[in-house]
């Protein structure tokens, strides 16, 4: 199919998504439509909006706002930054213009905490004076060194933007956040009252400020169809809002809303107020859907034979409307193109210090899938029955580099992300064995499982071809909950895979869980044993833990019988379903855990408490936990095979 060369289709990321480097979702649509002989443009609401009110203007609007303020009203960050205006208006345009990377040096007056002010979120330093006394007086010292004075502006410089974020949220908009924006509205609702509410309200700082750069996007773009890809919650009340702006200056453009949120939360959707703002919902791989829509409205096809979209019938009710057609295979869908987004305006923040979340927002990453999809789709916590993760398809290891090739000659840079679910081991070889083939230096890293396949002479082919981080979910370092899980693995086969990348000079992160369905106390202090020791022998050294989170899509929310739960029913849903609530005849308080968890994976990356017995990090509890039950040298003599 190709569309006439007069129709034009502008994809937006709206806000708030990264901002180190675009979200994939535009880039990957873009790429796709212009290989259909599609004129296909994109811009970055996300990025633009923040560019737009961290400038000495934008802050001299945020501070009207902060005044016009009751005493009584204005937080401590509110106070801080009247107290300290003139600093912040004269520092923030050279401060953002270090952060994408324009001033270097800039670095050595950052880092000697002279030329920013520091608001309340430079408390968050002091906590880190108790890892090692030989700092002395400097309590970053622990983390950046004596080289490591770029990185340590850049960390510093992050907490002033975040002081600022601050700002703008107790002063202007209370749902503003950098990533998430107004995440609560969206996530999960079964109704779209909240955001009704909302969008009828009168408009903040933020929503007249993305209003018009909407519309500023749209006159420079002149499309015939708008695209607002909503990766998650947090991106919803933008794009709408974007959408609403839109509507009201041209209410004949039609408006199509689709991507992650969309997929995941969207399914049931009967909600017709939402079809004031968008014409067109889809789900999915978005390719055969934006085919089929755009034939719609160049009067090729009748409404009918849409696919995959949701509309609004004249009598006011949503309809979906499914035509069967075979979607686009992987390997036809194109080379993501980032044409139109300003690749080196995006900030390049450093506000984690865990090893693998600062690759998350340290530097800016071609983002790129190995397949489409997952090649095991059985984890029982995952939301498996979706596209995104169901449909498994891969493309050659030729078609992948020359896909590489062709980005590297379009950005001018060469680091990459693989966002897969988990990319497989055989694909990756192929990969890697091209790379090297072709002569090719990247530098990249992705998600896998660790599964068996990736032995220590791969990981080191994977290390050759320029991959520097891998992580993947150990989830509960438990055997009994990753066979219940269907995780396929073991503690001890990752324990081998993990040293082999750690062997090889590649980061490890492990993702870690807890609060699944049955899981004991004892169950997870024999986890934060199992996660010590694996820190101790070198296995990781980055490492997150999350609350388990149970969803409607997932086989433990399909059949929760199984996994020795009751799920808390939900009111009628008209509009987000995704997660949903449940009871553990366990009792467990794994909120208090979580605590203990998290300090405790803290310090463990930095080197802290490796010897101590895991059950002082829960000495906050008001009972003693039990005694671990996991030998002190499991992992040890996991790893002597490896010899």
């Amino acid at each position: 199919m190709t569309a006439a060369p007069s129709f034009r289709v502008l994809s937006v990321i709206p806000p708030m998504t990264q901002l180190n480097t675009p979200y994939p979702s535009t880039a990957y649509l873009t790429g796709f439509l212009r290989s259909r002989g599609i004129d296909a443009v994109q811009t970055d609401l996300a990025l633009a909006l923040v560019l737009e009110l961290f400038t000495p203007g934008g802050l001299d609007a945020v501070r009207e706002r902060a005044l016009a303020l009751p005493e009584a009203q204005r937080s401590a960050s509110v106070h801080a930054f009247l107290d300290e205006f003139a600093r912040y208006r004269r520092s923030i345009a050279p401060t953002i213009a270090f952060l994408q990377g324009r001033d270097s040096t800039l670095a050595h007056r950052i880092a000697a905490r002279e030329l920013l002010p520091e608001g309340p979120r430079f408390a968050a330093l002091d906590q880190y004076g108790h890892i090692t006394e030989e700092d002395g007086d400097d309590p970053l010292g622990w983390a950046f060194g004596a080289l490591g004075t770029h990185d340590r502006a850049r960390h510093i410089a992050t907490l002033y933007l975040d002081d600022l974020a601050d700002v703008i949220r107790d002063a202007v908009d209370q749902r503003f956040a950098f990533v998430r924006y107004a995440e609560s509205l969206a996530s999960s609702q079964p109704t779209f009252e909240p955001l009704a509410q909302a969008l009828v309200a009168a408009p903040t700082l933020v929503d007249e400020v993305l209003q018009r750069l909407a519309i500023e996007a749209l006159e420079r773009a002149s499309p015939q169809l708008l695209l607002l890809s909503v990766p998650f919650p947090g991106a919803v009340y933008g794009a709408l809002r974007i959408a609403q702006a839109v509507k009201a200056r041209w209410p004949q453009l039609p408006i199509a809303l689709g991507g992650g949120y969309v997929n995941t939360e969207l399914r049931e959707l009967k909600e017709a107020r939402l079809f004031d703002l968008v014409d067109y919902v889809t789900l999915d791989a978005g390719e055969r859907p934006l085919l089929a829509l755009i034939e719609h409205l160049q009067g090729q096809r009748g409404p009918q034979r849409l696919v995959r979209t949701f509309v609004r019938e004249p009598s006011g009710t949503v309809k979906y409307v499914n035509l069967a057609e075979p979607d686009v295979p992987f390997a036809d869908v194109g080379t993501p193109t980032w044409d139109g987004l300003p690749l080196h305006q995006y900030l390049s923040l450093l506000d984690m210090l865990n090893p693998m979340h600062r690759l998350w927002s340290d530097g800016r990453w071609n983002k790129l899938t190995v397949a489409h999809g997952c090649y095991w789709k059985k984890c029982s916590f995952c939301d498996v029955g979706l596209d995104y993760i169901g449909r498994y398809e891969t493309a050659t290891a030729s078609t992948l580099v020359d896909r590489i090739e062709r980005i590297v000659d379009e950005t001018g840079q060469t680091g990459f992300h693989f966002v897969d679910e988990a990319a497989p081991p055989k694909a990756l070889k192929a990969l890697a064995e091209e790379l090297l083939r072709r002569d090719l230096a990247i530098s990249w890293w992705g998600n896998i499982r660790f599964e068996k396949t990736f032995t220590p002479e791969l990981a080191q082919l994977l290390a050759d071809s320029g991959c520097i981080a891998m992580s993947g979910g150990l989830e509960v370092a438990s055997d009994r909950l990753l066979a219940l899980m269907k995780k396929g693995v073991t503690v001890e086969q990752v324990a081998r895979v993990t040293k082999g990348f750690s062997d090889a000079g590649i980061l490890v992160h492990a993702y870690l869980m807890y609060g699944f369905p049955t899981q004991t106390v004892q169950d997870t202090v024999d986890a934060l044993e199992y996660v010590r020791q694996l820190f101790q022998h070198g296995c990781i050294q980055s490492g997150f833990f999350h609350r388990f989170s149970c969803t409607v899509h997932s086989p433990v929310g399909l059949d929760p019988a199984a996994y020795g739960i009751d799920l808390i029913p939900l009111p009628p849903v008209t509009f987000a379903k995704n997660d949903i609530g449940f009871t553990d005849p366990t009792g467990v308080d794994h909120d208090a855990l979580g605590i203990g968890l998290r300090k405790a994976l803290y310090n463990f990356m930095h080197g802290i408490g490796l010897d101590e017995d895991v059950r002082a990090w829960f000495e906050h509890l008001p009972h003693p936990v039990p005694r671990p039950t996991v030998k002190r040298r499991f992992i040890e003599r996991a790893l002597s095979t490896l010899a």
